[in-house]
């Protein structure tokens, strides 16, 4: 196919699909392939935690071991905790804040195990340690927004090898949710419909880019793809807070994020990636019903240069539907 200018349906941002800028997907991935760099266990500082230096865990969840996933405080936070509420100040002209908040970690017992390579009761767990820290999170009043992301590899900015996930409370909303937000408000406005709930019909009559799904989750490549080989996953029923999902549903978005992922590393040949979820935030609960909340896996390939700097539009060298079909 030829370039082609698409427009998301949520932000109004636009983006080009340019595949004739590049080889088919397999050859494509040829051309990334990186070798996985494994750390060994001695010396990782997430093997003895105490030994480490870092504070006692704020959650323990057990298996068969003395644990199998913890939540733990950052040793090198972005932002602390502490009992005053972060207030905006003008400094000249500028709006400055200090970074009062939360910084947390999720680490999982095994070395070598990461998200893809759990076990499906090991995978339960880390989401399970997601929503009821992110319950605990939300009894502090001085925060707006919980970030939840995972980095793999140090293209995806992860300095330790042994997995593990972030959990960042911020007393604000962060631009890009604010952005998405608006759009989707916008969009439920005009249409009285949620916007990524018509997208998400849509996705499953044509069925080209689904690459996974099951009773209450499906995995797609956006028919407006940032990235090459990007993937979203969504409920397929329309859920504004991630913290509010039945466990029933959660527990099929986790199955459906590790077959994603599983896809991902044998095709794609386990490349660096990040994935994070996006969700309401934490005050004025009523204020969002519109939106319907999901998580997003870019996979680091691309590096933006020139044009994509200048413009804020990126060129996407793969067809969303051929991305689709290679992962199937």
């Amino acid at each position: 196919m030829n370039s082609e200018l698409r427009q998301d349906l949520v932000s109004g941002d636009w983006i080009v699909i340019a595949p004739s800028r590049a080889k088919r997907p397999d050859q494509f991935i040829k051309l990334h392939k990186i070798k996985r760099i494994k750390t060994p266990v001695k010396g990782c500082p997430f093997e003895d935690l105490q030994k480490s230096g870092h504070h006692p865990p704020i959650l323990k969840f057990k298996n068969s071991h003395d644990w199998e996933a913890v939540v733990v405080e950052n040793k090198y936070p972005a932002f602390t905790h502490i009992n005053v509420c972060a207030s905006p100040e003008k400094r000249g002209p500028y709006s400055v804040m200090e970074g009062i908040g939360h910084h947390n970690l999720v680490i999982t017992r095994d070395h070598y195990k990461n998200f893809p390579k759990l076990s499906k009761q090991n995978a339960d767990l880390v989401f399970k340690a997601f929503v009821d820290y992110y319950k605990i999170l939300a009894n502090d009043y001085c925060l707006a927004y919980v970030s939840i992301f995972h980095n793999w590899g140090l293209k995806a900015g992860a300095s330790i090898y042994h997995p593990h996930y972030q959990i960042i409370a911020l007393p604000i909303v962060p631009p890009d949710v604010e952005h998405s937000l608006e759009g989707s408000n916008n969009y439920y406005k005009k249409n009285k419909k949620c916007v990524h709930c018509v997208m998400l019909e849509w996705e499953l009559k044509e069925k080209k880019r689904i690459v996974y799904e099951n009773k209450s989750a499906v995995v797609l490549a956006p028919f407006v793809m940032r990235e090459p080989f990007e993937l979203r996953i969504f409920p397929k029923k329309h859920f504004s807070y991630f913290e509010d999902t039945p466990s029933a549903v959660m527990r099929d978005i986790v199955f459906a994020l590790q077959k994603a992922l599983q896809k991902m590393e044998k095709r794609l040949h386990d490349p660096d990636y990040n994935f994070f979820i996006h969700t309401s935030p934490l005050r004025d609960k009523n204020k969002y019903k519109h939106y319907h909340w999901h998580i997003e896996i870019l996979p680091k390939f691309n590096i933006s240069a020139g044009f994509e700097q200048g413009t804020g539009i990126e060129i996407t060298t793969v067809d969303p539907d051929e991305a689709a079909k290679f992962l199937r």
